[in-house]
């Protein structure tokens, strides 16, 4: 894995399509249809490819098209199943897809330059959360991700807490509810946004450099013109499931979706 966590991204090409039958679908906006957990999607093809996946968000698979397995799937298909498909993937992939969840949000704390003091820390913790990626099938099942996602959160939140330390009046914001929040050219620098609700939220504009938003619901949020350069723990799925347009500034390393007008 490299500096950027490119083995860190999902590499469909190197994956049985777990995340096209492992997960449970439920219809809602942001799915078509329900599918059951175990069952592949209809629409999956025999050589493990979306039969439908350039046409995902025009048919309905928005959920599909933001998804982000932090390349667990690659993991689960060419390390610990050893490149062979076998049912016992069911068992691994969600604890995978959390643990290599995890492992990206300490790689961009570790990066953070203002979290020096943290970085043995970090290290260490990151060094048992990736051992626990590359056990067997047997020792991956068993894995509690729960608790490693507790060992890390101290953590994650100090090197938050440490990013943010030097922007005066900075908001906290946690967990609020700011669905279809009219937040249009709001000065939101150093906000911890952590886990909030921007469901459509209107941010057209607003400042949200080095806002923490870990977690937090930008599902069709519109992001256009906003700041978000140095944002603390934007995910590409956060970035997929908003909108945005050419003034949208992003940190480095997230992609600009097709769909951004």
């Amino acid at each position: 894995m490299d500096a950027d966590g490119v083995g860190l991204r999902a590499d469909c090409g190197a994956c049985f399509a777990l995340c096209c039958v492992v997960p449970a679908f439920a219809r809602s906006a942001d799915f078509p249809i329900d599918k059951p957990a175990g069952r592949a999607c209809p629409n999956l093809l025999a050589d493990h490819r979306c039969g439908v996946h350039s046409d995902l968000r025009a048919r309905g698979f928005v959920g599909c098209a933001v998804y982000d397995c932090f390349g667990a799937g690659q993991q689960v298909s060419q390390v610990t199943l050893g490149g062979t498909p076998s049912p016992r993937a069911a068992e691994v992939f969600p604890v995978m897809r959390d643990l290599h969840e995890l492992l990206w949000y300490l790689t961009e704390a570790a990066r953070l330059p203002s979290s020096a003091p943290l970085r043995a820390d970090l290290a260490a913790v990151t060094a048992r959360v990736r051992a626990a990626t590359e056990g067997t099938v047997d020792e991956v099942a068993a894995v509690d991700a729960f608790a490693h996602r507790q060992a890390a959160n101290p953590l994650l939140q100090r090197a938050s807490e440490l990013a943010r330390a030097g922007v005066r009046g900075r908001r906290d914001h946690r967990g609020a509810d700011l669905v279809g929040a009219a937040l249009r050219d709001r000065d939101l620098r150093g906000a911890s946004l952590r886990g909030a609700l921007l469901l459509g939220a209107d941010l057209r504009g607003a400042d949200l450099r080095l806002a923490d938003v870990t977690g937090a619901d930008l599902r069709t949020a519109d992001l256009t013109g906003a700041d978000l350069s140095t944002a603390l723990f934007l995910t590409q799925s956060q970035v997929d499931s908003a909108r945005g347009g050419p003034g949208t500034r992003l940190p480095r390393g997230r992609r600009r979706p097709a769909h951004w007008r």
